[in-house]
């Protein structure tokens, strides 16, 4: 069961990098912004691999074609997901978009059929279907937005781009799972250092060279902005390894689930430190959300 606290760990730095990150978006375009988690958790991936490797029983695994697949369809598939997350905060009526990307747990579950042959128990599908409710509920509530207006606004391009955001995601996830389980006769560590080593290296030169083309001031702002960034930096790190981490241990549907517990961290900020009012909406599917996660730890779905 350690992938219960792991994805939990995850998903609390994974809201914690999105907080200081926002602080960035002020002298950061969307894209700069976006790509300081990659840049600068990179140099936390390799020394935290450098030592994995010195600590551990493990030596560095041999890199096979299959390998090699999975993890630049991950890194790119992530990549993408950034690209289309900022176009989509871009256009005008991006609230319903943003609640249909949130698809990326119903998602998981058909590319993790398709691509790796994993299915989730019955049982574990219905908690799956409750948490996906419970998200979406949240988020309609959270911009006050009906569901008529969500169904209203299904001929828009928000909701085009919201759905490929939850693709892009959702494939993203698969995928690492599937680079780390490629890595034979290593332990979880090291299959999860290395995989997100190799992942942060090509998102981080992509990155840089697509910056370096078409914003190349940016990057002369990151690099004045050190401490921030490098805050941004550890939060993305430290939130990728568990994920990783929680890919290797168990079903990507299943971790990303649980990880919508990001949700209610959120919640419980917004309205205990920020003193923000909530609909009973939001209550709701707050209450649906930690239901459905209950669920999930108490029956221990494999």
């Amino acid at each position: 069961m350690l992938w219960i606290p792991v994805t939990i760990a995850a998903a609390f730095f994974q809201n914690l990098r999105s907080a200081v990150q926002r602080h960035l978006k002020s002298t950061l375009t969307d894209m700069g912004a976006a790509s300081v988690r990659f840049v600068y958790a990179l140099p936390f991936a390799l020394v935290w691999l450098a030592a994995v490797n010195s600590f551990s029983e493990f030596s560095l695994p041999a890199v096979n074609s299959a390998f090699a697949v999975w993890v630049i369809g991950g890194a790119i598939a992530q990549i993408v997901f950034t690209f289309l997350l900022m176009w989509l905060f871009s256009l005008s009526n991006f609230t319903v978009g943003t609640a249909l990307s949130k698809t990326e747990v119903i998602q998981v579950v058909l590319l993790e059929a398709l691509l790796l042959h994993e299915s989730v128990s019955g049982r574990g599908l219905v908690v799956i279907l409750i948490a996906f409710a419970g998200v979406m509920v949240t988020t309609l509530g959270r911009n006050r937005l009906s569901l008529s207006a969500l169904f209203l606004g299904l001929k828009q391009k928000p909701i085009l781009v919201g759905l490929a955001c939850g693709f892009a995601l959702g494939l993203a996830s698969v995928l690492f799972r599937g680079a780390a389980l490629s890595l034979e006769e290593t332990g979880i560590m090291m299959r999860s250092a290395y995989t997100l080593a190799i992942a942060t290296t090509i998102q981080t030169v992509v990155l840089l060279v697509w910056l370096q083309l078409f914003q190349p001031g940016q990057i002369r702002r990151m690099l004045l902005q050190w401490p921030s960034c490098a805050m941004v930096g550890f939060a993305g790190w430290a939130a990728s390894i568990f994920w990783f981490m929680a890919f290797t241990l168990t079903h990507a549907a299943y971790v990303r689930a649980l990880g919508q517990i990001e949700l209610i961290f959120t919640f419980v900020v917004s309205t205990v430190v920020f003193r923000e009012k909530v609909s009973r909406t939001e209550i709701f599917g707050v209450t649906l959300l930690s239901g459905a996660i209950g669920i999930l730890v108490l029956e221990k779905v494999p």
